[in-house]
């Protein structure tokens, strides 16, 4: 059985959001049915929108940094109750039996991860959509607690921007001490400077221009730096131990290897459109490691959503009703 459900989606690529009616199926023994409070807006959001990856299936409904409320649960559901505060991210689903998913690591699922939006649900059959609808249905198994206090706006983002860099940060090791840079400071920039000062880092920010420089220093940044000014990428040849990379535009990756410490590592969580030229030299000649993280695991998210609640509280966030504003401007900027 299913259920229509009012939406914001758009019908063919670059075309305005706008409102239409969709179907959810009616939650199963697992699911829990969710009242959507709040979405964010990621930049694949509008790389779908827009087609830009020439794979989107219309009519799209994105949204995947998602906020919302228990309406109901399946007949077996048991790890939320109805009233609790929950979120979901990219993924609603994956096979649950390979080592991946046992691992913890879903987004790696070797028989393919269901996302939250233009993704085939496991039928083969139905697509899913994402947030940007009153509610939606997904199996407990991908839905996170998110901790009482925290502003359920500011929980949004931890659904992608959040685990997308709290991931990197974890993973490669980012401890008291340790010399940070963050390339741009966007929707995901901002999330490093605030997961990285809060775990012990000095946190510089590489930005074209000043623009930005005050809204660094404000969320915890030590340091900024403009990098089109003369001589500036220069003067930080060899100071970091770990440089993320959230920049979806092409840039130049060899200067900014340059800026490691030996055995240090710069990761990539920005994709830009097309493939960049290396120089295997700059890795070698300081055994220096350069890698790329993908979200993060469902158990790793829930982590997330609880230990790094307090820095949500200082990042930056425009609220809106989509249904007052529009959606043109929003997604298409």
């Amino acid at each position: 059985m299913t259920k229509k459900t009012p939406a914001y989606g758009a019908r063919a690529a670059k075309a305005p959001l706008a409102s239409m009616t969709i179907e959810r199926r009616d939650p199963g023994s697992h699911d829990v049915e969710i009242e959507i409070l709040y979405c964010g807006i990621c930049h694949s959001d509008v790389h779908k929108v827009n087609d830009d990856w020439g794979t989107t299936h219309f009519p799209v409904v994105p949204g995947h940094e998602i906020v919302g409320r228990v309406l109901s649960l399946g007949a077996s559901a048991s790890r939320f109750r109805e009233g609790d505060l929950v979120g979901v991210g990219c993924i609603v689903d994956s096979c649950r039996t390979c080592p991946e998913c046992l691992a913890g690591r879903e987004m790696f699922c070797v028989e393919g991860v269901t996302f939250s939006f233009d993704s085939l649900e496991r039928d083969g059959q139905n697509w899913t959509y994402g947030g940007y609808t009153a509610n939606m249905v997904v199996d407990e198994r991908y839905v996170v607690r998110v901790p009482k206090g925290l502003d359920p706006v500011r929980a949004a983002p931890l659904m992608c921007a959040g685990i997308t860099t709290y991931s990197p940060l974890r993973q490669f090791g980012c401890k008291r001490g340790d010399q940070v840079a963050v390339v741009g400071l966007g929707g995901l920039g901002h999330m490093v400077v605030k997961f990285g000062a809060s775990m012990g880092a000095d946190v510089t920010v590489l930005s074209g221009s000043r623009d930005k420089e005050k809204d660094a220093a404000r969320l915890g940044a030590k340091r900024f730096v403009a990098t089109k000014e003369p001589g500036a990428l220069e003067a930080l040849e060899g100071t970091f131990d770990l440089i993320v990379d959230t920049v979806s535009a092409p840039h130049d990756l060899n200067m900014q290897l340059t800026l490691l410490r030996n055995f240090g590592t710069m990761v990539l969580v920005g994709l830009p459109p097309a493939s960049t030229p290396l120089d295997a030299g700059v890795l070698i000649r300081g055994n220096k490691r350069l890698a790329g993280s993908n979200i993060g695991g469902i158990p790793e998210m829930a982590r997330e959503s609880s230990e790094r609640r307090s820095e949500a509280h200082g990042h930056q966030e425009k609220r809106f009703s989509i249904v007052k504003r529009g959606t043109y401007g929003i997604v298409h900027r």
